[in-house]
């Protein structure tokens, strides 16, 4: 018979594991996080990428290249537990900063995104709770900032309603997610009002403490420069310093490692 070892996030932790007696397709675990089909459930509604499916911090190919900020990030995750507890501290948001592409950013934050899922599903059965349905979700910044440009394309106003729909339920998803990727953050130039956005997003998520992965090019300074216009002050990235692992990844292009 067929196991889900494969095929299942929780895998590299789980003792029934490739056990044809348990290791199934109606394995409640693996059906909540997976769907049925395999191609649903949590992991689904958080939008990873397919390149990094099944990617956790244990099984990274980025964690060789990188092993002092993967040995602060197995730290990190452990902190994912405060979810469950009473007047515990804020969980911290990580801010992974390097000005080389193809290094292991997202590699990384996808990972974190899936050690994310995984605690709070199992953390909410060991706390006797519902599992929440959408515990997390990737943002592709690049495809979000296309998709606004679409909006302003020329078109049927039928379609631009359209796109605008899909950028909103993005947009909302993004805000309203417990832990948030924000994938490749301010690399590209940004019109005004697609920056009016990101910085609504940023803003709303570091005002209401939410945890936040967010990979780039730029450092927290030039950051800080990219949204002179909506936050001279420089609160919003203020209060992202006071309140993220802050990453520098080095070395060069890791793509073309992943199995």
């Amino acid at each position: 018979m067929k196991t889900n070892e494969s095929r299942c996030v929780l895998a590299l932790g789980c003792d029934k594991a490739g056990n044809p007696k348990h290791c199934t397709k109606i394995c409640s675990a693996f059906v909540s996080l997976h769907g049925a089909s395999g191609t649903g459930g949590r992991i689904a509604s958080a939008n990873i990428p397919s390149d990094y499916a099944l990617t956790t911090l244990r099984n990274s190919p980025v964690r060789d290249a990188q092993p002092t900020e993967y040995k602060a990030l197995d730290a990190y995750v452990k902190t994912f537990r405060r979810a469950f507890e009473a007047d515990s501290d804020a969980i911290k948001s990580v801010y992974i900063y390097s000005p080389t592409a193809g290094n292991g950013k997202t590699t990384t934050a996808a990972a974190l995104l899936h050690e994310w899922i995984i605690r709070q599903y199992v953390g909410a059965l060991q706390a006797e709770q519902q599992p929440i349905q959408h515990p997390g979700y990737f943002l592709e910044v690049n495809a979000l900032q296309q998709l606004h440009k679409r909006m302003f394309s020329p078109g049927s106003q039928a379609k631009k309603d359209e796109i605008g729909d899909e950028f909103n339920r993005r947009m909302d998803r993004a805000k309203s997610a417990p832990y948030l990727v924000v994938d490749d953050l301010a690399v590209r130039k940004y019109s005004e009002s697609f920056m009016a956005e990101i910085y609504d997003l940023t803003n709303y998520r570091t005002s209401n403490v939410l945890p936040t992965v967010y990979t780039t090019n730029k450092t927290l300074e030039q950051l800080t420069e990219l949204f002179l216009i909506e936050d001279p002050e420089g609160k919003v990235v203020s209060r992202i310093k006071d309140r993220c692992v802050i990453m520098e990844f080095n070395g060069g292009s890791k793509r073309g490692m992943r199995k």
